[in-house]
């Protein structure tokens, strides 16, 4: 009887539950379409490089075992500097006073071994090239202030693939986003309905007296046309 009298309410507060999702697809169906005529939520780029400290060295025997375990250091510090706020205020710094906005900027680093990677994102394509040509200069040409072990002198890098802007694909957040809007506005629907049937004294059903203890000697069937 429960799960009748519930679709009993659904029925009859029907108008309830449909307002706030009609209001809320309304605001959504809008920014739906734009979304689809809009399918990147910013642009991506990386760049590889590998890097290793100017050293003379002298004629010998031997693999360079050391020297690649240096360069495999470098690279190293290097990610670790290019995750910092130092590293993006390097970038800052090579703009002067027509920097381009940096707020939307996100930067991050890795690398395996030897080879190091510098991931950008930003939600301009042109203002991120301009960006990655200035960290590009920072991370060759000022590394030798952070890491005093360079010895006064910018770590040798040498870039292995020239970055390539591409449209980075909408969040899952953001492609969630209008559906779960339009769930919220359902869960409000539903609240509103159950509301207005607590607060309402009307008695729409004998079911509801005989769950009162109402003894009921008749009933007047509604009429008909």
């Amino acid at each position: 009887m429960e799960y009748i009298e519930l679709i009993r309410i659904l029925l009859r507060r029907w108008w309830l539950i449909v307002l706030p999702v009609v209001l809320s697809a309304v605001i959504t169906i809008p920014e739906l379409i734009n979304s689809m005529g809009s399918s990147a939520s910013g642009f991506t780029a990386q760049v590889r490089y590998s890097a290793a400290q100017k050293l003379n060295l002298p004629e010998r025997e031997g693999d360079y075992t050391d020297v690649w375990q240096a360069s495999e250091h470098t690279v190293d510090a290097l990610t670790d500097w290019a995750r910092s706020a130092s590293f993006r205020e390097e970038i800052r710094t090579q703009f002067a006073d027509a920097a381009p906005p940096l707020d939307s900027l996100h930067i991050a680093a890795d690398n395996v071994r030897n080879v190091g990677v510098i991931y950008f994102s930003h939600s301009n394509s042109e203002a991120l090239r301009t960006i990655i040509d200035a960290a590009l200069i920072v991370l060759t040409s000022r590394s030798q202030t952070y890491f005093p072990q360079l010895g006064g002198e910018a770590a040798f890098v040498t870039i292995l693939d020239p970055a390539t802007i591409i449209a980075a694909p909408p969040t899952l957040i953001s492609r969630l986003a209008p559906l779960i809007r339009l769930g919220v506005a359902l869960l409000i629907g539903l609240a509103l309905a159950f509301f207005a049937e607590y607060v309402d004294p009307i008695i729409y059903h004998q079911d509801t007296l005989r769950r009162m203890g109402v003894t009921l000697l008749g009933s007047i069937p509604s009429e008909r046309t």
